[in-house]
């Protein structure tokens, strides 16, 4: 599995991870290219080299040749859609956008539509957020993974005076995709709003670096001389896929009522079965049964046998073992007209698919008295 590590321990901002990913890919020449697709002026990109603390990494200098208009998220996403990238570059950075606009949203107390903010209004950061679509859409890692954030504290200038530190956006933006962050002793910010919403719509996990086999590592430098290097370090690498075969048990049964074999089926689940269900059969003597089926992890196998043998009435069970492609998958909430709706979000082949709980469903079924088949139809509802 080809895995993107983010090691944002001195923070993260657009330009220092348009740097590290510049170094992953090896060919500077490649985002400059890409960018002109937007077909947008005014403004001219430098790539250099710095040193920070004795450590050199890539500097991404976006320099604007003239003031911009301030643009709200209709402006920015006309300017993307009319543009010659390609459709996958397209929505992850309409998606990276969405996450400041909310964030600023929230703040102003204003809607999307509304609100013109600073954030995702300039050049640079347009260009910070394409071009960190265009690189990873590049790269195409199989799964993105973060450290937790450090941010600085304190005070920092900006468009509406002074703000403290994390600002506002940027807490914004942590609450609401569930980032992992802490402040450390730095006097300033080390996450800006558009690095928040960058790792926050790339990473599936925060945690520490898993074992993983390192094949490249991009050091992205920011602006600033601080007192602790200030640079974004991303390693590429490869993990080895963890086993997913599973155990597969069946049993078939002609003799035990259907209030046991419900009662059965509860208990295994309860004890992490993965998947259980009945199939009616006919067996010897023409007498109706029914097939129990379970799926569940190897190292479960044992503990649900036991319940099968315990609960009902079989005498053998029959086990073996399969391979299973999962995929990758993560919880969320969705504000719907009848209230939040608990969603899986599903990633296949780059594309995303929405599929509602049930029961987060049922619950507003019933609360807003409508029919269950209506929330089935919660796209449209949203």
């Amino acid at each position: 599995m080809k895995v993107l590590y983010f090691d944002c321990s001195s923070g993260i901002s657009g330009n220092m991870t348009l740097g590290a990913l510049t170094e992953i890919i090896g060919d500077k020449d490649y985002l400059i290219n890409e960018l002109k697709k937007l077909n947008v002026e005014g403004y001219k990109i430098e790539i250099s080299k710095k040193v920070k603390n004795g450590i050199t990494g890539t500097y991404v200098d976006v320099i604007l040749e003239h003031n911009h208009e301030h643009r709200n998220l209709n402006d920015v996403n006309k300017i993307i859609d009319e543009s010659l990238l390609s459709e996958e570059v397209k929505n992850l950075a309409k998606k990276i956008f969405l996450r400041v606009a909310k964030a600023e949203s929230k703040v102003h107390n204003k809607s999307i539509e509304e609100v013109h903010f600073h954030e995702v209004g300039a050049i640079d950061s347009i260009v910070d957020i394409v071009g960190t679509a265009i690189l990873i859409n590049k790269i195409k890692p199989d799964k993105v993974i973060s450290s937790v954030l450090n941010d600085g504290y304190g005070f920092i200038e900006c468009a509406h005076g002074k703000m403290a530190v994390p600002v506002p956006a940027t807490s914004e933006i942590f609450t609401e995709a569930k980032v992992k962050f802490r402040q450390i002793d730095v006097d300033t910010e080390l996450v800006t709003p558009t690095g928040a919403a960058i790792i926050a719509e790339l990473s599936d996990e925060f945690k520490v670096m898993p074992e993983m086999k390192v094949e490249k590592i991009g050091w992205g430098a920011g602006y600033k001389d601080l007192e602790i290097p200030n640079i974004l370090k991303v390693y590429l690498g490869e993990i080895e896929e963890k086993d997913n075969s599973i155990c597969v048990m069946e049993t078939n049964i002609d003799d035990c009522s259907g209030e046991i074999l419900g009662y059965t089926s509860e208990k295994l689940f309860e004890e992490g079965a993965l998947d259980v269900f009945f199939t009616p059969i006919f067996m010897k003597k023409s007498r109706p049964a029914y097939r129990l089926t379970v799926a569940c992890k190897k190292e479960d196998m044992e503990k649900l046998q036991k319940i099968i043998f315990r609960e009902t009435t079989t005498i053998g069970i029959r086990y073996r073992f399969e391979e299973r492609k999962v995929l990758k998958r993560k919880e969320e909430e969705i504000n719907t007209k009848y209230g939040k709706l608990k969603v899986k979000k599903v990633v296949n082949n780059g594309e995303e698919y929405i599929y509602p709980e049930y029961e987060s469903m049922k619950e507003l079924a019933k609360n807003n008295n409508v029919p269950l088949k209506e929330l089935y139809k919660f796209d449209k509802l949203v």
